[in-house]
């Protein structure tokens, strides 16, 4: 079968049609326009893409590339001037799809007076979690990103590389299918920069839609499996990994260490068939590699440091569940409603507060009466009944009422009574 029958036979659904791109722009253009309404920048030039369910896309170029205007078109937050977007199939201003989506902006634009827990609890309150499943995923998320040691400390106190670490946090608290994530490298430490490489290429073997936008080319390369590169704000180039940067050209073999007599053997292989052998060095080891395990000893060594830890492995929530997984999951809920549960009470101790409850409801209704009818305890010459003893007659509260009014009839005629013998 030839491969593109079988690359769209892959692409195709049970229904037998083929799986909609998460995000379609054709011809896509924007122009920004100034207070006349002349053309004042064309950030967006008739671009032409598709990004894929469960694909790791990158959106590449220099500065003024017209990357973030793209970013945010597909956001909905700028309206394009001419062309077709769709996200999701739909329209990027429909608010029915913002919820599938999450956004690491290329600044981090958070409320300095919170802290990490608060900043998270709140953009989970905007997509209406409830309340367990906040602190749930709060707790995965600040062990994940490595900020559960600084979790209560306002933001406005954290690093650059800290308040990154906590916007990736919250671009992941309503589990998006849609993961934009602009520069999302800025400002981290080189293990920063590797879990949030790791992350990404997990994420996207668990199915989730990522698009990276990056001036590191060499993140990008290590995480994405298609890319387009911008420039002007037009497309320049676009593929894969492999279709954009394998030099067919020239070869590379890699084996142990080498004696001379197995070298001068492999260049007479190699004259033999009309070969050079340019070049032979010994292997480096990436400078990120090295900083790694340098930090990794002195954690061993138990070495203090204010700075973020090392995050933890990937946040449960974001994983695909299996039948297994959902089973574990039900047996979990049940015992931690067991172990939530109130147990029975006993009928003396239930009676008891049964009859707690009905004087607590009463001596509420005698207070609202007595603010409606403006007793004051200096308009009376005799101490009002004692709530209890009014408790002790069957009739309850009425028949206490009827005699409190007797009482103030009385007082009140002898009161009158006495004006008017002054009065003469």
């Amino acid at each position: 079968m030839p491969d593109s029958v079988s690359n769209a036979t892959r692409a195709k659904g049970f229904s037998g049609k083929a799986e909609k791109p998460i995000v379609a722009a054709q011809d896509l253009t924007k122009i920004f326009k100034d207070f006349w309404l002349r053309d004042r920048a064309r950030a967006v030039d008739g671009i032409t893409f598709h990004i894929n369910r469960g694909e790791i896309f990158g959106l590449l170029g220099p500065n003024g590339a017209g990357k973030s205007t793209t970013i945010k078109l597909v956001l909905g937050l700028l309206k394009k001037t001419s062309g077709r977007l769709q996200v999701f199939g739909r329209s990027p201003t429909d608010v029915e799809i913002k919820k599938r989506i999450g956004y690491l902006p290329e600044e981090s634009y958070l409320y300095p007076f919170l802290n990490a827990r608060e900043t998270l609890d709140y953009y989970a309150k905007l997509f209406r979690l409830d309340r367990r499943t906040r602190l749930r995923r709060i707790d995965e998320l600040l062990d994940m990103v490595g900020l559960s040691a600084v979790q209560h400390r306002q933001v406005r106190e954290y690093s650059k590389g800290m308040q990154r670490r906590i916007g990736l946090a919250q671009a992941l608290i309503n589990d998006p299918e849609l993961l934009i994530l602009d520069e999302p490298t800025t400002g981290l430490d080189p293990l920063g920069t590797r879990q949030v490489k790791e992350l990404i290429l997990e994420l996207g073997r668990r199915g989730k839609t990522i698009v990276l936008s990056s001036h590191l080319l060499g993140d990008v390369e290590d995480c994405v499996t298609r890319m387009v590169i911008l420039y002007g704000g037009k497309i320049r180039q676009e593929g894969t990994c492999d279709d954009l940067l394998v030099t067919r050209s020239r070869s590379v073999i890699e084996t142990e260490s080498l004696d001379e007599a197995t070298l001068a053997d492999i260049r007479r292989v190699l004259e033999q068939h009309h070969k050079r052998l340019d070049r032979i060095s010994a292997p480096r080891q990436r400078l990120e590699e090295l900083f790694v395990q340098l930090v990794e000893r002195a954690r061993s060594e138990r070495l203090a440091t204010s700075g973020a830890q090392h995050g933890g492995s990937t946040a449960s929530f974001l994983k695909s569940m299996d039948a297994d997984d959902g089973d574990r999951l039900l047996d979990r809920l049940v015992r931690e409603d067991a172990e939530t549960a109130v147990p029975k009470q006993e009928p003396v101790e239930a009676e008891s507060r049964q009859e707690t409850k009905k004087d607590a409801v009463i001596d509420s209704l005698l207070d609202a009466y007595d603010e409606e009818a403006g007793q004051t305890q200096s308009e009376t010459t005799e101490p009002t009944p004692d709530r209890s003893s009014r408790r002790e007659s069957e009739q309850g509260p009425d028949v206490d009422v009827i005699d409190s009014l007797l009482s103030d009839a009385e007082h009140r005629q002898g009161d009158d009574a006495g004006e008017g013998d002054r009065g003469r």
